[in-house]
């Protein structure tokens, strides 16, 4: 199965994005709404479009960072957001990062991992927090492809990935997902061990 750089900057260059909402997710916007501290560092990965980043820089979260394999993906932020620093733009495998963020926010980057890197997500979301990080956002609590991304799952067996490394403060079918995902995501607030 490839899932390489050219296959991820394909898919953008030839808007084979069916997964991308086309705005921010209001689970997420919701989560984002209750926050007040403006200064917190916060990572997108595998980020995509991103309509979250470009939803919490307009409203003055200035400490955002998004990294994504594609270029292509990366290229359309910047020109929808133009005002948005460079330099918290990451072409980057997230795996090869190495700073320390306030907040993670899972926004389809999971499901589209190879699942045998699922332990190793967990394990490097966890390097990737500072001392009492939140890694929060939605994961597809419902079997999708097996052959391609998106990957689906059960809260059963993302439980094994995660307890290990944080303690699962809010896991939670979402109440307030679009209807196309209603009943099929998990909202989730973990807060690093």
């Amino acid at each position: 199965m490839d899932l390489s750089e050219s296959f991820w900057d394909s898919r953008y260059q030839n808007q084979d994005t069916d997964w991308d909402l086309g705005e921010v997710s209001l689970p997420i916007k919701t989560y984002f709404d209750q926050l007040k501290d403006t200064s917190l560092k916060i990572l997108i990965p595998g980020a995509g479009n991103s309509y979250e980043a470009e939803y919490l820089f307009l409203n003055g979260f200035k400490n955002v960072c998004i990294a994504d394999l594609s270029k292509t993906a990366l290229d359309n932020f910047k020109n929808r957001v133009p005002s948005f620093p460079s330099e918290n733009l990451r072409h980057t495998n997230v795996f090869d990062m190495n700073e320390t963020f306030d907040i993670i926010i899972e926004q389809t980057f999971f499901c589209a991992l190879n699942p045998n890197l699922r332990e190793a997500y967990a394990k490097k979301m966890h390097s990737l927090l500072n001392p009492n990080g939140k890694l929060v956002g939605l994961l597809f609590d419902k079997p999708l492809f097996t052959e391609r991304p998106p990957f689906g799952g059960s809260k059963a067996a993302y439980i094994t990935y995660f307890k290990p490394y944080f303690e699962l403060d809010i896991f939670e079918t979402s109440y307030n997902s679009v209807a196309s995902r209603e009943d099929s995501e998990l909202f989730i607030k973990f807060l690093k061990k």
